[in-house]
């Protein structure tokens, strides 16, 4: 199956054994050989792959199917940008999955076509953050895809060789310019960045804060979706800054082009030679796998002359299929997920933030800078549902663009008029 993962977990469970393990327990095995055969079977497909991301999700699967004996579920996965491919293939074909999950781009096609159930009567949606909420909720009421988490991305900052430098975590953005500076005066590249999700949440984080700060982000989108304003109106001063960071030799372009997220970027990191990196804080426990001799955290993007930015998104989102032959035992499974038991371990399992409401902050303790920008909300979203494009792949390739030496008029160019395609 190439990179795919799949994980026939339900017909080892519940026909044979059940294997279930608890937090500093014993595992303990039941034997099911007299269990009926399931009346029905779902099919969940998803996009975490990772052993320690699936282990949750089957604990959370094994919890389902122990309460709904007539059901069984299997679930795959594919890594990266290859499980949206697929699932697009899969919605054309017409053979798509009773349950999945859905980016912002993939969920805005989906629904606009008519293919995703909606979720607003499950119980727990009023469970969640108001800011969770407005991303979620569709004009006429309806939900067509719930969170599981809220991915944040920041600045992973080399404690250990900053203050082998007598430098400081920068809270601004002069702070940040000086300390660049220095490093690059000694031959280091002070930033690592990835050739994805790096200068574009960077951009983002820059080029819209005005826009959260004030609350005037709804009225701003609706311009841009009804073609009255140009989205590079506002994200070229981001992408000027990722320029600039490029030009002055901050961030290695080429390299950068070439550096795979979740994966190169974190060995540079770990390697210990640069300051810092843009990425994901999901990958704060990937990068202490490493075991990097030197201490880190993550903290928001000191992007400001007066502070830093947080970016967020709703992420690990689930839809069910509005074609579902099982659409109300679909229901039902993504209500057990939503518990908060379930997205606790879940968020906590991916260096994320739950998406409910008075959650408790992260287990990671590196990313607990990001923690008091979330709680006050003051952040920026890196892929507002308010926008009618596919914000989140435009920007990644603007981003590609930009490290490949592009100029910035061309570059932005280039997004509004997929923008103006995107939105007819």
């Amino acid at each position: 199956m190439g990179l795919g993962v799949k994980r026939g977990v339900c017909a080892v469970i519940l026909s044979f054994l059940l294997v279930l393990s608890g937090c500093g327990s014993k595992n303990e095995v039941f034997n099911y050989e007299g269990q009926r055969e399931p009346a029905q079977t779902l099919s969940f497909f998803g996009n975490k792959y990772e052993s320690e991301n699936v282990t949750v999700i089957e604990e959370i699967l094994t919890a389902f199917m122990l309460e709904h004996p007539d059901t069984r579920i299997s679930y795959e996965s594919l890594k990266g940008a290859a499980y949206y491919e697929a699932l697009e293939k899969r919605m054309a074909s017409g053979q798509i999955d009773d349950v999945f999950m859905v980016n912002h781009d993939t969920a805005l096609s989906f629904s606009q076509a008519g293919r995703l159930a909606d979720l607003s009567g499950l119980e727990a949606i009023g469970s969640f953050s108001d800011l969770m909420l407005s991303q979620m909720t569709e004009p006429d009421g309806s939900i067509c895809w719930v969170p599981t988490t809220i991915s944040a991305f920041g600045l992973y900052c080399n404690l250990d060789l900053l203050k082998a430098h007598g430098r400081e975590v920068p809270a601004n953005l002069a702070e940040w310019r000086e300390t660049c500076d220095y490093f690059v005066a000694r031959g280091i590249t002070p930033i690592i960045a990835n050739n994805d999700i790096s200068l574009k949440t960077l951009s983002i984080a820059k080029g819209f804060y005005a826009l959260y700060r004030d609350g005037a982000q709804q009225e701003a989108f609706e311009r841009i979706n009804r073609g009255e304003e140009a989205l590079s109106g506002y994200l070229s001063s981001g992408f000027a800054l990722a320029e600039e960071f490029c030009t002055l030799g901050y961030i290695d372009g080429e390299k950068a082009l070439a550096t795979q997220k979740t994966s190169d970027d974190l060995a540079q990191f770990a390697l210990g030679e640069s300051p810092f990196m843009l990425t994901g804080a999901w990958a704060a426990d990937r990068v202490a796998a490493l075991e990097p001799d030197f201490a880190f955290e993550v903290t928001p993007y000191p992007v400001l002359e007066d502070g830093a930015v947080l970016v967020v998104n709703p992420d690990t989102r689930l839809s069910v299929s509005a074609d579902s032959p099982h659409a109300g035992a679909a229901l039902e499974f993504v209500a057990c997920f939503l518990q908060e038991d379930h997205i606790r371990k879940f968020a906590d399992n991916q260096c994320s933030f739950s998406p409910l409401a008075d959650a408790a902050a992260p287990a990671c303790r590196e990313i607990l800078p990001l923690a008091e920008s979330y709680r006050t909300e003051t952040a920026v979203i890196g892929a507002d549902s308010l926008l009618d494009f596919p914000v989140w792949d435009l920007t990644a390739e603007a981003s590609r663009r930009i490290l490949a030496g592009e100029e910035l008029d061309a570059v932005m160019g280039w997004l509004d008029e997929q923008v103006r395609e995107a939105v007819g």
